[in-house]
Protein backbone atom coordinates (compact mmCIF):
# COMPACT_ATOMS: atom_id res chain seq x y z
CA UNK A 1 0.00 0.00 0.00
CA UNK A 2 0.84 3.46 -0.83
CA UNK A 3 0.90 6.35 1.71
CA UNK A 4 0.84 9.83 0.95
CA UNK A 5 0.15 13.64 2.14
CA UNK A 6 -1.56 15.96 0.38
CA UNK A 7 -1.82 19.80 1.45
CA UNK A 8 -5.38 20.59 0.78
CA UNK A 9 -6.63 24.84 1.66
CA UNK A 10 -9.82 25.86 2.30
CA UNK A 11 -10.75 29.22 0.84
CA UNK A 12 -13.56 31.07 0.82
CA UNK A 13 -14.67 34.60 2.83
CA UNK A 14 -15.50 34.77 6.19
CA UNK A 15 -18.72 32.91 7.50
CA UNK A 16 -19.22 30.42 4.48
CA UNK A 17 -18.35 28.04 6.83
CA UNK A 18 -14.50 26.72 6.20
CA UNK A 19 -14.03 25.94 9.72
CA UNK A 20 -17.85 23.93 9.84
CA UNK A 21 -16.73 21.92 6.90
CA UNK A 22 -13.16 20.68 8.25
CA UNK A 23 -14.79 20.37 11.68
CA UNK A 24 -17.95 18.04 9.85
CA UNK A 25 -14.92 15.94 8.15
CA UNK A 26 -12.84 15.12 10.07
CA UNK A 27 -14.31 15.09 13.55
CA UNK A 28 -17.99 14.50 12.74
CA UNK A 29 -19.23 17.48 14.82
CA UNK A 30 -20.91 20.49 13.94
CA UNK A 31 -20.74 23.75 16.25
CA UNK A 32 -22.84 26.38 15.43
CA UNK A 33 -21.19 29.13 17.57
CA UNK A 34 -19.36 31.31 15.16
CA UNK A 35 -15.68 31.43 15.55
CA UNK A 36 -13.87 33.91 13.39
CA UNK A 37 -10.31 31.89 11.83
CA UNK A 38 -7.67 34.15 12.25
CA UNK A 39 -4.69 33.63 10.35
CA UNK A 40 -4.62 29.56 9.48
CA UNK A 41 -5.85 26.59 11.22
CA UNK A 42 -4.28 23.57 10.25
CA UNK A 43 -6.20 20.28 10.81
CA UNK A 44 -5.51 16.52 9.32
CA UNK A 45 -7.05 13.37 7.80
CA UNK A 46 -5.96 10.20 6.87
CA UNK A 47 -8.53 8.50 4.30
CA UNK A 48 -8.09 5.38 2.36
CA UNK A 49 -8.57 6.41 -1.59
CA UNK A 50 -9.00 3.92 -4.43
CA UNK A 51 -6.46 4.40 -7.34
CA UNK A 52 -6.30 1.84 -9.97
CA UNK A 53 -6.37 -1.19 -8.54
CA UNK A 54 -4.63 -0.52 -5.03
CA UNK A 55 -6.19 1.58 -1.77
CA UNK A 56 -3.76 4.32 -1.06
CA UNK A 57 -3.58 6.00 2.87
CA UNK A 58 -3.59 9.16 2.20
CA UNK A 59 -3.26 12.19 4.78
CA UNK A 60 -5.12 15.02 3.86
CA UNK A 61 -3.66 18.37 5.57
CA UNK A 62 -6.11 20.81 5.72
CA UNK A 63 -5.35 24.10 5.69
CA UNK A 64 -8.27 26.30 7.08
CA UNK A 65 -7.12 29.90 5.78
CA UNK A 66 -9.05 33.04 7.43
CA UNK A 67 -11.46 34.74 4.60
CA UNK A 68 -10.75 38.36 4.65
CA UNK A 69 -9.48 41.28 3.23
CA UNK A 70 -6.52 41.83 5.76
CA UNK A 71 -5.67 38.51 5.31
CA UNK A 72 -4.62 38.87 1.45
CA UNK A 73 -1.15 40.16 2.19
CA UNK A 74 -0.25 36.59 3.89
CA UNK A 75 -2.68 34.81 2.20
CA UNK A 76 -0.03 33.73 -0.36
CA UNK A 77 2.66 32.15 1.41
CA UNK A 78 0.00 29.91 2.93
CA UNK A 79 -1.15 28.79 -0.38
CA UNK A 80 2.45 27.24 -1.65
CA UNK A 81 2.58 23.71 -1.61
CA UNK A 82 -1.35 23.39 -2.16
CA UNK A 83 -1.86 20.14 -4.14
CA UNK A 84 -5.74 20.87 -3.64
CA UNK A 85 -8.58 23.21 -2.72
CA UNK A 86 -12.03 23.33 -1.66
CA UNK A 87 -13.27 27.04 -2.73
CA UNK A 88 -16.31 27.47 -0.06
CA UNK A 89 -19.02 29.61 -0.88
CA UNK A 90 -22.19 30.02 1.31
CA UNK A 91 -25.65 30.10 -0.21
CA UNK A 92 -27.10 32.65 1.74
CA UNK A 93 -24.64 35.06 0.26
CA UNK A 94 -24.40 35.71 -3.44
CA UNK A 95 -21.19 37.85 -3.06
CA UNK A 96 -19.49 34.65 -1.41
CA UNK A 97 -19.95 33.19 -4.56
CA UNK A 98 -18.16 35.69 -6.60
CA UNK A 99 -15.26 36.51 -4.03
CA UNK A 100 -14.12 33.15 -5.32
CA UNK A 101 -12.66 34.87 -8.36
CA UNK A 102 -9.97 36.40 -6.23
CA UNK A 103 -9.16 33.40 -3.93
CA UNK A 104 -8.90 31.39 -7.72
CA UNK A 105 -6.70 33.81 -8.78
CA UNK A 106 -4.05 33.62 -5.98
CA UNK A 107 -4.22 29.81 -5.94
CA UNK A 108 -3.87 29.50 -9.70
CA UNK A 109 -0.63 32.31 -9.35
CA UNK A 110 0.91 30.56 -6.54
CA UNK A 111 -0.27 26.72 -6.93
CA UNK A 112 -1.13 26.22 -10.75
CA UNK A 113 -1.89 22.96 -10.92
CA UNK A 114 -3.68 22.39 -7.74
CA UNK A 115 -7.21 20.38 -7.88
CA UNK A 116 -10.00 22.15 -6.90
CA UNK A 117 -13.59 21.48 -5.98
CA UNK A 118 -16.09 24.10 -5.57
CA UNK A 119 -19.07 23.28 -2.34
CA UNK A 120 -21.75 25.35 -1.87
CA UNK A 121 -22.26 25.36 2.10
CA UNK A 122 -25.44 25.96 3.63
CA UNK A 123 -27.78 23.74 2.03
CA UNK A 124 -29.92 23.69 4.78
CA UNK A 125 -31.11 26.99 5.35
CA UNK A 126 -33.29 26.45 2.02
CA UNK A 127 -35.52 29.54 3.62
CA UNK A 128 -32.49 31.55 3.45
CA UNK A 129 -30.64 30.36 -0.06
CA UNK A 130 -30.14 33.13 -2.33
CA UNK A 131 -28.03 31.26 -4.78
CA UNK A 132 -29.28 28.54 -7.09
CA UNK A 133 -27.66 25.26 -7.72
CA UNK A 134 -27.27 26.64 -11.54
CA UNK A 135 -25.37 29.29 -10.18
CA UNK A 136 -22.62 27.28 -8.97
CA UNK A 137 -22.96 25.18 -11.94
CA UNK A 138 -22.15 27.65 -14.16
CA UNK A 139 -18.97 28.94 -11.94
CA UNK A 140 -17.48 25.38 -11.92
CA UNK A 141 -17.93 24.79 -15.53
CA UNK A 142 -16.55 27.98 -16.19
CA UNK A 143 -13.51 26.77 -14.12
CA UNK A 144 -13.68 23.24 -15.16
CA UNK A 145 -14.49 21.87 -11.67
CA UNK A 146 -16.70 19.69 -9.88
CA UNK A 147 -19.14 20.97 -7.21
CA UNK A 148 -21.32 19.97 -4.70
CA UNK A 149 -23.96 21.49 -2.14
CA UNK A 150 -22.92 21.00 1.17
CA UNK A 151 -24.35 21.33 4.81
CA UNK A 152 -21.96 21.10 7.66
CA UNK A 153 -24.44 21.34 9.75
CA UNK A 154 -26.28 18.21 8.88
CA UNK A 155 -23.19 16.73 7.08
CA UNK A 156 -24.97 16.99 3.55
CA UNK A 157 -22.09 16.08 0.56
CA UNK A 158 -18.90 16.95 3.06
CA UNK A 159 -17.18 13.81 2.86
CA UNK A 160 -18.09 13.27 -0.56
CA UNK A 161 -16.58 16.86 -1.44
CA UNK A 162 -13.00 15.81 0.53
CA UNK A 163 -13.06 11.97 -0.87
CA UNK A 164 -13.60 13.61 -4.26
CA UNK A 165 -10.81 16.03 -4.16
CA UNK A 166 -8.24 13.15 -2.47
CA UNK A 167 -9.44 10.98 -5.75
CA UNK A 168 -8.87 13.98 -8.53
CA UNK A 169 -5.29 14.32 -6.40
CA UNK A 170 -3.92 10.78 -7.46
CA UNK A 171 -5.26 11.35 -10.96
Amino acid sequence: MIAVSKKICLLGDFGVGKTSLVRRFVYDLFDDRYLSTVGVKVSRKTVMVPHQDDMVEMTMMLWDLAGSEEFDRVRASYLRGTAGAILVCDLTRPSTLDSLRSYLRDLSSISPHARIVLAGNKRDLLDQRQLAAAQIEAFATEHNFQWYLTSARNGDEVETVFRHLGRALLA
